[in-house]
């Protein structure tokens, strides 16, 4: 069982060589055989019962061999805590605020920041469901799934340069078919996200326990066709016809919200 289940995640793995020499040294010294996906959630559970300063702690990374290249995924836990808190922080009044975070709290996960050089995350997650705009970085050939000690599992993976084309096209369609506004900006900011990486990362969709809520509710994950249905869509948009986008949508934000009701379920 997976300490986190409900968390899917979108990485990517730049070249060892894409980091400074420091990094390399730590990196290198991880095995390949360690499951670094627990460690990194056991992490953001404990971090959650009692804060700490990111910024001064020593992170952990995820760790890929390809055609016998080392690729590293830092967990960039500091950015992304940082990140996460300013985020929070906008959806709320700054009066309401304090009783959701109170100022110790604040003050224990900000610790060092001022110290801190902003970089992009090499990691997004979402909780209880995976944002259309991820599927369309892949093709179903790219798809791997089936059985771990830690139960069903769903990844994909490609080069940088596929993903890049693919979320341009992507942007191009949505675009044209709807302008400027809220879609648009996502994928755009998706667009943005990966250019800011090394052209021979490596990119990663991990369903996480997701995979196993797939299960429950289908029997298999080989019913699971998001990206088919991402990809369906998208074609419709491109030919201009309605029907056929809104067909695949449908289809993928049916299964999706199927599966986000089970954060609710008693």
């Amino acid at each position: 069982m997976r300490p986190t289940p409900y968390v899917a995640s979108l990485r990517i793995y730049e070249p060892i060589e894409a980091f400074d020499p420091v990094d390399r040294v730590r990196w290198k010294q991880i095995p390949m055989n360690i499951h670094t996906g627990n460690d990194e959630q056991k992490l953001a559970l404990r971090r959650v019962i009692r804060p700490e300063p990111p910024f001064a702690q020593k992170d952990g990374a995820h760790i890929l061999e390809h055609d016998g290249e080392r690729f590293v995924a830092p967990w960039s836990t500091a950015i992304r805590t940082w990140a996460a808190l300013a985020d929070f922080k906008t959806m709320l009044p700054s009066t309401v605020f304090p009783f959701f975070l109170p100022q110790n709290v604040e003050e224990a996960i900000s610790a060092g920041s001022e110290d801190w050089q902003p970089s992009a995350p090499h990691i997004l997650t979402e909780t209880w469901a995976i944002p259309p705009r991820w599927f369309s970085l892949f093709v179903p050939k790219e798809r791997l799934r089936g059985d771990s000690p830690d139960g069903p599992f769903t990844i994909m993976r490609t080069k940088m340069n596929h993903a890049r084309e693919r979320i341009a096209v992507t942007y191009a369609a949505v675009l044209k078919a709807f302008g400027d506004g809220e879609v648009s900006d996502e994928v755009k900011d998706l667009l943005e996200w990966l250019d800011l990486f090394h052209p021979r990362s490596i990119v990663e969709l991990d369903y996480g326990g997701l995979a196993g809520f797939l299960v429950q509710l289908d029997g298999s994950l080989d019913l699971d066709t998001s990206v088919e249905d991402v990809h369906s869509s998208i074609q419709g948009l491109i030919a201009g016809d309605g029907v056929a986008a809104g067909r695949g949508y449908e289809r993928l934000v049916s299964r999706w919200r199927r599966i986000a009701a089970f954060e609710y379920a008693t």
